[in-house]
């Protein structure tokens, strides 16, 4: 765990660093759970996979096992705090002496896919890639300078396909480069060890395609 500090405030972050000590940086944006285990240990993934890898708090410690927890947090979260501390984030991955690109990778997860597509649009010369799990939205597209990975459960509570298919065409009428996947059988949180939607089939190609997409496009970057 380390600290980045934005205007005086102090927001804990955990970072990981490949073997060579170097490589391109890819910010992990945490679900409504807060920053457990599942996203840490996919920070030690992407930096073993040779990406520097580091993912904000933007609950300050606070971690929910139910849903009824994760409602409440992401309800309290201060949204305009969270956005500052993620633009925080991705200067501090952007400049840090590891990065070894200034362009990063974003990969967000629900409420994360969430505020990784703003960052895409807010922040466009840092972003070079992003990749949301289960999570939409909304933005002004044609601003943003990243290619965009999605994957989606196909039994999915919270985001439906027209939903899926509606952001998809947005990211193609502003002529970003999109690949968005539909998981046969799956739900929300399919790529989630800790969670009873976890999908070991799914989760393994999702990720597949997550380490390649970001290997192609922050080469680039």
């Amino acid at each position: 765990m380390i600290n980045i500090t934005i205007q005086g405030k102090s927001i804990p972050a955990y970072l990981a660093l490949p073997k060579g000590d170097t490589g391109p940086g890819v910010l992990v944006l945490h679900a409504w759970w807060g920053l457990n285990e599942v996203f840490k240990d996919l920070c030690d993934r992407l930096a073993a996979q040779g990406f520097v890898a580091l993912a904000p708090d933007l609950y300050g410690g606070n971690i929910a096992t139910t849903r009824e927890e994760a409602q409440r947090l992401m309800r309290q979260m201060d949204k305009t705090g969270a956005r500052k501390a993620l633009n925080a984030a991705v200067q501090h991955l952007a400049s840090h002496p590891a990065t070894s690109r200034p362009a990063i990778g974003l990969v967000g997860f629900s409420m994360g896919g969430y505020y990784a597509l703003g960052l895409a649009c807010q922040k466009p010369k840092n972003i070079a890639a992003v990749v949301t799990f289960y999570g939409t939205g909304r933005g002004k597209f044609a601003e943003a300078h990243a290619a965009f990975l999605g994957h989606y459960a196909e039994n999915d509570e919270f985001e439906s396909l027209s939903d899926v298919q509606n952001l998809e065409e947005q990211l193609r009428a502003a002529g970003k480069p999109v690949a968005f996947h539909i998981y046969p059988g799956t739900k929300h949180w399919f790529f989630e060890e800790n969670r009873p939607e976890y999908d070991p089939t799914a989760a393994k190609l999702a990720w597949e395609r997550t380490v390649a997409f970001l290997r192609e496009r922050l080469a680039q970057g």
